[in-house]
């Protein structure tokens, strides 16, 4: 072969790597953790079910615009004649998101493809044809998914205040349950991960030739730099937290067990 690592220019090694330490474990932590959550995430989006118990509506879910449970749909249903779950309607933009992420693309690309499995490691592919043809071209619209994630994490935002209401049997008002917190959780780390994403940091300061004239615009992109250095582990732990409000609400729902109420 005359591409990739076995290309002209290229030292004459024939070893995959001669890295010593345990590279393989990352990819495939990865591997294992992105199946197991693509399979729940699968299963829970097809099921159709057990998505809502008053105040709480799960985040694969959100905003259930298709034909919804009583009490679910906060801006009605326009899409009350889709015959499938109402999960298919809205995951498209928050999955969208995460698998153009360049961190997520990092992820993938080792774990799955092994296109490099990791740094300094040979990969088995004999050609490199880049973000140029489908399905990985479409990683190239990103930015517009980071804007359907801002729109999305603002639902889930209101979410959230919802899950402060009464559940069913209280009195309007204020109350607090543990799912109001494992809720409020998810959406902190939802906004972590989203605002620290590569395209907020160029939306926020990119494309300016003097930060001392847009004074406010330096000050969020520095901010959102600082926490652009966490991207990777927000977008671990986010992804956690959103399983587990969706796993939360499927057992309140199905009776598993009571949502303890604090007040």
């Amino acid at each position: 072969m005359s591409t990739g690592v076995h290309g002209p220019t290229r030292a004459r090694i024939e070893e995959k790597t001669l890295r010593t330490d345990r590279w393989r474990i990352y990819p495939f932590t990865t591997f294992i953790v992105f199946t197991a959550f693509v399979i729940y995430a699968t299963i829970r989006a097809f099921m159709g079910s057990h998505y809502y118990t008053q105040p709480y509506l799960s985040p694969l879910y959100s905003p259930c615009l298709g034909d919804c449970v009583k009490g679910s749909s906060d801006f009605g249903q326009p899409f009350g004649w889709w015959p499938l779950s109402a999960a298919l309607i809205v995951l498209i933009f928050p999955l969208g998101f995460r698998m153009s992420c360049y961190y997520y693309r990092k992820a993938y690309y080792r774990a799955f493809w092994m296109s490099p499995p990791a740094c300094a490691v040979a990969e088995p592919h004999a050609s490199y044809s880049g973000e140029t043809r489908l399905p990985l071209i479409l990683n190239n619209i990103h930015r517009y998914f980071w804007y359907a994630a801002v729109v999305v994490s603002l639902i889930l935002t209101w979410d959230t205040i919802l899950a402060f209401g009464p559940a069913e049997g209280e009195s309007d008002g204020i109350h607090m349950g543990l799912g109001s917190l494992v809720f409020l959780v998810n959406i902190v780390l939802i906004w972590l991960y989203t605002l620290s994403c590569h395209s907020c940091r160029h939306i926020v300061g990119g494309r300016l030739r003097h930060f001392s004239k847009h004074p406010v615009r330096y000050r969020a992109w520095t901010w959102v730099s600082k926490i652009n250095h966490h991207h990777a582990r927000f977008a671990w732990l986010s992804l956690f937290s959103v399983a587990f409000a969706d796993l939360y609400v499927l057992l309140i729902s199905s009776g598993a067990f009571s949502d303890p109420r604090f007040f």
